[in-house]
């Protein structure tokens, strides 16, 4: 079995965005050659997360919009405690529910997706650099 590891920078532009990086993922993956076996995915971060979905315009719209408004139904009266301390408690609550990671099988040396499927990363906290961690584990 191979283990390959790779990393990509990321810049997000806005305090809510989704950035498809689906070809980062490819690319990565076509280096490490494995041809069969897992990709796991991850940010190494608090405030921003991973998720599948398709990539449509009015989606990754949605998709910023529940991202910037998920956690509001549960908001207290007083508030987040955290947002006494920087403000930022929403994206902390939502990348918990989105998650840090992604596990994919990798299959011909292609990422098993479906048709319409693309991998995201979804700031909550922007704009910052985030990192995209990347091992592929196979034959």
């Amino acid at each position: 079995m191979q283990i390959a590891n790779a990393s990509v920078e990321i810049r997000t532009a806005s305090r809510t965005a989704i950035v498809n990086v689906t070809a980062e993922a490819r690319t990565a993956l076509s280096r490490a050659r494995i041809n069969r076996g897992l990709a796991v995915l991850t940010v190494p971060h608090t405030t921003c997360g991973l998720c599948v979905n398709e990539d449509e315009p009015g989606l990754r719209r949605d998709l910023e919009r529940l991202a910037a408004t998920l956690i509001d139904l549960v908001k207290p009266q007083e508030g987040f405690h955290h947002d006494r301390v920087d403000d930022n408690a929403r994206a902390h609550l939502t990348a918990v529910l989105l998650g840090h990671s992604l596990t994919l099988p990798v299959l011909d040396s292609a990422l098993s997706l479906g048709t319409w499927q693309s991998l995201f990363l979804v700031e909550i906290d922007g704009p910052r650099q985030r990192r995209l961690d990347m091992v592929f584990l196979g034959d």
